[in-house]
């Protein structure tokens, strides 16, 4: 027997996405002047206007609507036709400061407890299986990967597709054998791309089967009955923030799992590490890759709560599915033993403060390539009518590697 799942990704000129990235695009402004400033950045795209709101608690100085601009001209909305674009859209800011009464919770040495505390209460889950070599599920990695190629083409290829515009939506459905979850078929694939007008749909829907899918998905996985859908409504001009209003955090399983295990509601996007729906998150995902890649599961789900203010974690709790080589009570005793999980823990582990974060805005904040001592260039204003950036290296997704798989090795051979 056999059972069909789905996931889906959007590209990085989704409206949500083009939010996320302003969000973070903020986050790492301030970040990088300020690793110890407090930021929850939301962002709102329309039509001709962008509004930035939030509470922020820093001693650097950020020029929002350079940020905004540049974002969005890097993401390739850059035409007055696509009616939203980075050098004649509003911009609107509405940042205040944190609430005291939130900080003095954050904050170490205040409040009722005087180690640094969570941010929030909440419930964070982290996921990783064996169904590819970033151990994260075939269905999510195939989705993001075929928008990821679409902009890569817009942006490196021009000449390949050139009528792609910067919005674009897709979906991979595979069959798996019930019994061992192991991936056995595409079934089918959903790409829905913007474009120029006056573009024959057979045009776009055969580059689509030449450039993008192949490029993507192994032959192997693609036979005679694997059905698929090139911008199904026959249309895609208008997209984008004109299309469709867009928000910071509305595509929370894109960014996580796309449906496997599970996701705890709070968003990432925007948010400084003491948040730990975003700190937590990614040390949860961490703990759950290297269980997998230490062959202790062939799946793992770990959850981790918190309280506001309160360090350690209300609970840690694993699901291996029946596939840990110990009983999951176990492997959460061993995690509660061996890994630190207060929020000053999991930011320093992972090295969360520092002007990281953009990179996580599209295309999934898991099963990315670890990268150490990156070179980055973060802008942070405006000098002369040019972008002003700030450089620094930094290690990007720390909590993509693999170092507590000798540790937890270890601890079971005793």
């Amino acid at each position: 027997m056999s059972f069909f799942f789905t996931s889906e990704s959007v590209s990085e000129g989704h409206p949500d996405k083009v939010c996320d990235a302003i969000s973070d695009g903020v986050l790492d402004a301030i970040f990088v002047q300020d690793p110890k400033a407090r930021v929850a950045c939301e962002t709102l795209v329309t039509t001709g206007l962008v509004v930035v709101a939030g509470e922020v608690t820093t001693n650097a100085y950020v020029d929002i609507q350079a940020v905004v601009r540049n974002t969005v001209k890097n993401i390739g909305y850059t035409k007055g036709e696509y009616m939203f674009s980075y050098d004649s859209c509003g911009v609107l800011n509405a940042i205040h400061s944190q609430s005291p009464d939130i900080a003095q919770g954050v904050d170490e040495g205040k409040g009722l407890h005087k180690e640094q505390g969570a941010g929030d209460q909440g419930m964070m889950f982290g996921y990783a299986c064996d169904q590819s070599a970033d151990y994260m599920p075939l269905t999510l990695e195939y989705s993001h990967k075929l928008v990821k190629k679409l902009a890569d083409i817009r942006k490196k290829q021009p000449k390949l597709m050139p009528y792609l515009r910067p919005d674009a939506k897709s979906q991979v459905t595979i069959e798996y054998d019930e019994v061992t979850r192991k991936p056995l078929r595409v079934d089918a694939v959903v790409i829905s791309t913007q474009h120029d007008d006056n573009v024959d749909q057979k045009k776009i829907e055969a580059d689509m089967k030449k450039h993008v899918i192949p490029s993507v998905i192994p032959s192997k996985y693609l036979d005679k009955k694997t059905k698929y859908y090139v911008n199904p409504t026959g249309k895609f001009v208008i997209g984008g923030p004109h299309g469709d209003s867009g928000l910071t955090g509305r595509k929370i399983i894109v960014d996580s799992y796309g449906g496997w295990g599970a996701h705890g509601g709070g968003a990432f996007s925007g948010k400084d590490p003491s948040k730990v729906d975003r700190s937590a998150a990614y040390a949860a995902r961490h703990i759950a890759k290297n269980l997998v890649a230490a062959k202790l599961a062939k799946e793992c789900l770990v959850q981790v709560s918190y309280a506001i203010g309160v360090a350690e974690p209300m609970s840690i709790f694993v699901n291996t599915y029946g596939t840990g080589v110990l009983p999951d009570a176990e492997l959460s005793k061993m995690i509660h033993k061996i890994v630190p999980m207060t929020p000053k823990a999991i930011i320093d582990r992972l090295k969360l403060r520092n002007p990281i974060y953009l990179s996580t805005s599209s295309y999934g904040h898991f099963g990315r390539k670890y990268q150490k001592n990156a070179k980055i260039k973060v802008i942070v204003g405006e000098e002369k009518g040019k972008a002003k950036f700030i450089e620094k290296t930094v290690d990007l997704f720390t909590w993509e590697q693999l170092d507590l798989v000798p540790m937890f090795k270890e601890y079971v051979k005793k």
